[in-house]
């Protein structure tokens, strides 16, 4: 997939968003937070939706002492439970019939090897099967805009070498290793989004599918990593380590471009375009090989549908794959 030539772009240039609505997932904290308090600021409806009801409460009063007239709301949603993913599609699409920008935020980074609530791996079912479960039960919501956004929060780490998804373990019960589960979880991620994007244009749909990740950003999603890692990440170890980490105000900008620019195509990936990614202003960066894979993509989506129960634009997918190649859910993506 072609790379579009870097524009410089601020948000600066992001246009007033009053009358659109944003559902920003994990946005209690961090680059959620960061995300939902620059859309508010220029006037957007922003729905905090978070797993921890009471940050998510003082997130949305710190938006609001900066910004008193805001519309920022809170509602339940832990994409590790499929349950409380449609508990939040539910309250959402009865209360906002139109979603402008769906920005699926949130995300973990399991040091340990541990299931979900329905018993997929931790990562897995986190940071990508919650995310696609709620993208597809708040997709005619997305559809329904004028020009309607999926924007996939995802990392540099799904272009290494042992990111390549193994449908015969989605549950990485032969072997663990937290950053390979974390890299496979950001490669279903784009996978998803890339794949997503092809489907809506089959669809006829005009709403666009991106992705953006924010580089080295320092947040609290590496606090069960271990104590090297969080100390270079520490907000206090700035001065050290501000050549190649950022703030989360500065880690949401890539994620804001993807969502707010307006000369962005759909299956766009942005990043910082600084110091190996890791800092610097939004631009356009690279797609893994294998995330753009069509046949790698129609069977993930088949597992992902299978695993969760929920079936969204299927009708626009490959009739022409072999069905023999779909993994087996309970086998390979839950604990038995």
């Amino acid at each position: 997939m072609k790379v579009p030539e870097n524009m410089p772009w601020t948000m600066a240039q992001a246009a007033d968003q009053s009358g659109r609505v944003a559902v920003v997932t994990g946005s209690n904290t961090g680059i959620g937070l960061e995300i939902a308090r620059a859309l508010a600021a220029r006037h957007a409806t922003v729905v905090l939706a978070c797993r921890n009801q009471t940050r998510a409460a003082a997130a949305r009063d710190d938006i609001l002492a900066s910004a008193p007239d805001a519309k920022v709301f809170v509602v339940q949603l832990d994409t590790s439970s499929l349950e409380s993913v449609a508990a939040c599609a539910q309250v959402v699409r009865e209360r906002w019939p139109v979603i402008d920008l769906l920005i699926n935020n949130a995300g973990v980074m399991a040091r340990e090897h541990a299931y979900t609530v329905d018993g997929f791996e931790t990562d897995f079912g986190t940071n990508f099967l919650g995310h696609f479960a709620l993208t597809g039960r708040l997709i005619d919501a997305v559809t329904a805009a004028p020009a309607g956004r999926v924007v996939t929060v995802s990392s540099i780490t799904h272009r290494r070498r042992n990111a390549g998804l193994d449908f015969d373990d989605l549950a990485c019960e032969r072997e663990f290793d937290q950053a390979v589960a974390y890299a496979r979880s950001k490669m279903a991620s784009m996978t998803f989004m890339v794949e997503l994007q092809r489907r809506l244009t089959a669809s006829g749909a005009r709403a666009l599918s991106l992705a953006a990740h924010p580089g080295g950003v320092r947040t609290n999603i590496l606090q069960q990593q271990n104590w090297l890692i969080q100390l270079v990440y520490h907000p206090r170890m700035t001065g050290l380590t501000g050549w190649f980490t950022q703030s989360p105000a500065d880690g949401a900008q890539p994620i804001l471009r993807a969502a707010l620019d307006p000369n962005a195509r759909g299956a766009d990936f942005f990043g910082p375009g600084g110091r190996w990614e890791l800092i610097g202003k939004p631009v356009p960066v690279a797609i893994s090989r294998r995330a753009q894979d069509p046949a790698t993509a129609t069977r993930l989506w088949r597992a992902a549908e299978e695993l969760t129960g929920v079936r969204f634009l299927h009708e626009f997918s490959r009739s022409d794959t072999d069905p023999s190649t779909s993994p087996d859910p309970d086998r390979n993506g839950r604990k038995r």
